[in-house]
Parts: C-alpha cells; structure tokens; sequence
C-alpha cells in the first residue's frame, strides 16, 4: 500500500478516536479532539498532492479518499448536532448535495467520463474544513457565543453547498441525460 493510501486509512482511524474525544466531557478531550480533525483535515491536502506529484493515484485511492473525506467531516457534524453546535437543517443540505454529487460522478463513470472537482467544490471543501476547526477550537475553549458564531459558519457551508452542487448538477445535466 502506497503512502497516500496510509495516509487515507489513517484520517478514517483519527476519526473514529476523534469521534470518542468528542463524545467524552472535558477541555482536554475537547482539545484532542480539535487537533485530530485538524491533523486528518491536513492528510487529506497531503494524500491527493503526493498521490498526483509521486503518480501515486491508485483506483482504492479514487475511492476511499474521498469517502474519508465524508467520514471525517459528517461524523463531527453529526456529533455535534445534540450540542446545538450545528444545525440539522445545514446538516441535511450538505448531506443532500454530497449525495447528489456522488450520483452524478458514478452516473458519470459508468458512461467512462471523470467528473473532477471545480473551484466551487474546492471552495465548500476548504469553507466547511476551517469552519470546523474554528468550531471545534471554540468548543474547546468553551466560549460562550460559540453557538451562534458555530450556527453562522454552518449555514455559510450550506450556502456554499447549494451552490457548489447547483453549479455540478448544470455542468454535468448531460451526464444525468445519458444515463439509462
């Protein structure tokens, strides 16, 4: 197994002990909780950059990447939804879009094309990454406006979200058109 593909099987095991840090009560598991995402958040930058710079990219990699991707960040957002941190509503919009992107790329593979990530994808990516770091950093420090300032980063991700998949979906209305 090549380093990126560590690197991914990784992020998906900081998960899971990210997940019982956010669970337990306490500053200090708050804390290690922050910096797990944010180290797992990093090894997704590094997997892609080594895999494409090393010619590394492997089917697996296509894969499990980007489903790490989803692990990571939905299992923080659905964590923290019972502390009022996040908003179901944001939770469900971003769930939808990613959803809808997914279609579109296997719908897209079948037919042998490669859907690749736009700038607005990227963008939703890089918002939603920071947004919960900051989230969790805050949560650590136990500020008491963290809920709204959580609130209002979570519906910017949403905001970008809509976007980012209305702009896949017109891009890629055709992929849907050829599918049986």
């Amino acid at each position: 197994m090549n380093l990126p593909n560590k690197l991914t099987i990784a992020r998906i095991a900081m998960t899971v002990l990210m997940v019982v840090f956010l669970l337990l009560n306490g500053p200090v598991w708050a804390w290690l909780a922050a910096v797990l995402y944010a180290a797992a958040s990093l090894t997704d930058m590094a997997d892609g950059r080594i895999a494409r710079s090393r010619h590394l990219v492997t089917n697996f990699g296509k894969f499990m990447d980007p489903l790490a991707d989803k692990i990571l960040n939905y299992s923080v957002m659905i964590v923290l939804i019972p502390e009022r941190l996040i908003p179901p509503v944001a939770v469900v919009i971003i769930l939808f879009r990613e959803f809808l992107v997914s279609g579109i790329r296997l719908s897209a593979a079948e037919q042998g094309r490669v859907v690749a990530a736009n700038i607005w994808g990227k963008l939703k990516t890089l918002v939603q990454d920071l947004s919960l770091v900051a989230i969790l950093v805050l949560r650590a420090l136990d500020m008491g406006w963290l809920e709204t300032l959580a609130n209002g980063l979570m519906w910017l991700c949403a905001a970008l979200t809509v976007i980012s998949g209305a702009v896949y979906l017109a891009q890629n209305a055709d992929v849907l058109k050829d599918a049986d």
